[in-house]
């Protein structure tokens, strides 16, 4: 136990360290977490023998890591999303199988270990990529959500797998096995069956069919008591009123159901990514989610540590030139089918990079089905140690091959923005610059009332989508100021910036006064500073994005505590108007350049601004307060 701890300190020491110096190199925590993990083991050698242990241990954080995928994946969601799963992760998994397979037997392998090799290598990292796409901010963007979307297939795609592997047994190796020789699968170790109840033993002895089997009972067990368990004792736990109980709760779904499966020596973490599908339309889903999402990172961020520690360099030093060569051999023929894939399903530009970049890798499942397979007599022992290696190389790359999608992806950036503008053949009264979520509601209103504005996005797939619902739209970057006089600068009344890039934003309001003093200009600001920005830059008006929807909100909370309609209202535009009016003073004491936490003046006046209209709106609450007590009394004087 003592040597544990030690070995955990050491571990956590090294992300401390490793994780904050990769983020602020820009390389991300995930590379900071592998290079951790190879300082501490194979460099420095502080690790030892309890790496294997730490590593079971940390594998859980993939555990965690699925079960809140399911979470998120209502079924519904999933059949929604059938075309993509099927056609674009299918195909990605049959083709990099068949190309790997194909690969494998070239280079002398029977054909039954080849598909097995297949089946490891044409999954990929769910851990490492989506904590990647999190951190970069790209999960929502076309190519973020192809990727997801893969991802999913791969890791559904698991279970038949798993039942498809005994299949392929060879009886001949068996007695060249040897169980305990996995550094990294789960179900390999599948425990360590020291600790595996007896009474599961019989399942080491059984059938190729008879283990298939036993893997679809315990999916459908999972489903079934999911379905029909959960609920009752949620609603039990819910009436002891102790919110450390479904905290506990939640950790014994996720731990019981990797325990069952680790003693069916199946993979404990499908088992948890089918639990959280299946409570994914439970009304405690939300409650599940925030109660396990803490432990999850840093558990997750173990396992990287211990990819890292646990790579070979001995066998890799030994045979670098082909070890090397077969991961990049993989990694580029990975990377060839989903470039190709990307082309046919419409992925373009960066977009097509980022799949074909981010999933080039293998994955921690292909730890799962390479264990699997030397347990189950599929492949051996020597073949196992080298897939270890190749997999943890590759995954071990992915963040660098992220690095050069971010580089391709900016030389991308400046090819689109060199895209050819449209060429504008009508002008109106109202120029509108920008045709995101803000500027489209402004654009339908000011159409609502018998108005055309001109409409001008520098977007390609915003302005299509725009046309796509019938709103006529210009494609063309509006801080050009040629695009600018051809959407009718000279002649039109008004102007409304409206784009999500707030230095963009601050250009075309300061060119567009320098042109037209005369223009009334409206600016949509993302925060106080921008608002300041846009005012020295010369707007009319200026609308924080998120300011009028936080007042109703405010109005709303209000009303529900008692305030009539009236009383809320009335607060809401008293709030605003001192809001307004300290805005502006503080506008003349913000200084370009110069951090708000750092302008003492600015500091102190907005202390006082605040203290004044906490005041102030006190002392006309009161005065209201006072003037319908007195009517209510010269009504009742009258009255007598």
């Amino acid at each position: 136990m003592e040597s544990f701890l030690v070995q955990a300190t050491i571990y956590f020491g090294a992300a401390v360290i490793a994780v904050p110096v990769a983020a602020r190199l820009g390389l991300g925590s995930v590379l900071g977490y592998l290079a951790a993990g190879i300082l501490i083991g194979p460099v420095l050698g502080l690790v030892g023998t309890e790496t294997q242990q730490i590593q079971h241990f940390a594998e859980f954080g993939v555990v965690m890591m699925l079960f809140l995928i399911g979470l998120e994946l209502d079924p519904r969601a999933l059949w929604a999303m059938r075309h993509k799963l099927i056609g674009l992760g299918g195909l990605q998994i049959l083709l990099t199988m068949i190309v790997i397979m194909g690969g494998a037997m070239a280079l002398g392998v029977s054909w039954s270990v080849a598909l097995a090799i297949g089946m490891a290598f044409s999954l990929s990292s769910t851990a490492i990529v989506l904590q990647t796409l999190s951190e970069k901010g790209l999960m929502q963007t076309k190519g973020g959500r192809s990727t997801f979307s893969v991802l999913l297939t791969q890791d559904i795609a698991v279970i038949p797998m798993l039942a498809l592997l005994p299949l392929l047994a060879l009886p001949t190796i068996a007695g060249s096995i040897d169980h305990g020789t996995s550094a990294h699968g789960e179900a390999g170790h599948g425990g360590d069956h020291g600790t595996t109840l007896a009474a599961f033993d019989f399942i080491d002895n059984l059938p190729a069919w008879g283990v298939t089997g036993l893997t679809l009972i315990a999916v459908a067990a999972i489903i079934f008591a999911g379905i029909y368990l959960t609920r009752p004792v949620f609603s039990f736990i819910h009436q002891s009123r102790m919110r450390e109980m479904y905290t506990a709760l939640a950790l014994l779904i996720v731990v019981g159901i990797a325990s069952l499966m680790l003693l069916l020596n199946l993979s404990p973490a499908l088992g948890a990514f089918l639990a959280g599908v299946v409570l994914a339309n439970s009304e405690f889903r939300h409650e599940i989610e925030s109660d396990i999402a803490p432990f999850k990172g840093l558990l997750l961020g173990l396992f990287f540590i211990t990819v890292g520690a646990g790579i070979d360099f001995h066998t890799l030093f030994s045979q670098p030139v082909f070890l090397i060569g077969v991961t990049l051999a993989v990694m580029i023929a990975k990377g060839a089918i989903l470039y190709g894939l990307a082309l046919i399903f419409g992925l373009s530009g960066r977009h097509r990079w980022l799949f074909t970049l981010g999933l080039a890798q293998a994955g921690e499942f292909g730890f799962v089905l390479t264990s699997f397979a030397l347990q189950q007599n599929v492949i051996p022992t020597d073949y196992a140690a080298q897939l270890y290696l190749i997999i943890a190389l590759s995954m071990l790359l992915t963040p660098l091959f992220f690095l050069l999608y971010e580089q391709v992806a900016k030389r991308l950036k400046e090819v689109e923005e060199i895209v050819e503008p449209d060429e504008i053949e009508a002008q109106g009264p109202v120029i509108i610059a920008g045709i995101g979520r803000f500027g489209q509601v402004v654009n339908r209103m000011i159409m609502m009332n018998g108005y055309r504005p001109t409409v001008l996005d520098h977007d390609l797939s915003t302005i299509r989508l725009m046309r796509q619902f019938g709103f006529k739209s210009f494609l063309g970057d509006p801080t050009r100021p040629e695009l600018l006089h051809a959407a009718g600068l000279s002649t039109a009344r008004i102007l409304v910036v409206a784009m999500d890039d707030k230095d963009a934003s601050t250009r075309i309001v300061q060119y567009a006064r320098k042109e037209r003093p005369d223009l009334f200009i409206v600016g949509r600001a993302h925060d106080r500073i921008h608002v300041y920005e846009l005012y020295r830059a010369g707007a009319d008006k200026i609308v924080r994005e998120m300011f009028d929807s936080s007042l109703r909100a405010a109005r709303y909370v209000l009303e529900e505590l008692g305030l009539s309609e009236y009383e809320a209202a009335d607060s809401e535009k008293r709030y605003y108007k001192h809001d307004r009016k300290a805005l502006r003073e503080l506008a003349e004491l913000w200084v370009p350049g110069v951090p708000v936490a750092e302008n003492e003046a600015y500091i102190a006046r907005a202390k006082e601004l605040n203290n004044e209209m906490e005041t102030q709106m006190v002392s006309e609450l009161d005065d209201d307060a006072d003037r319908d007590t007195g009517a209510e009394g010269e009504k009742a004087r009258l009255g007598n």
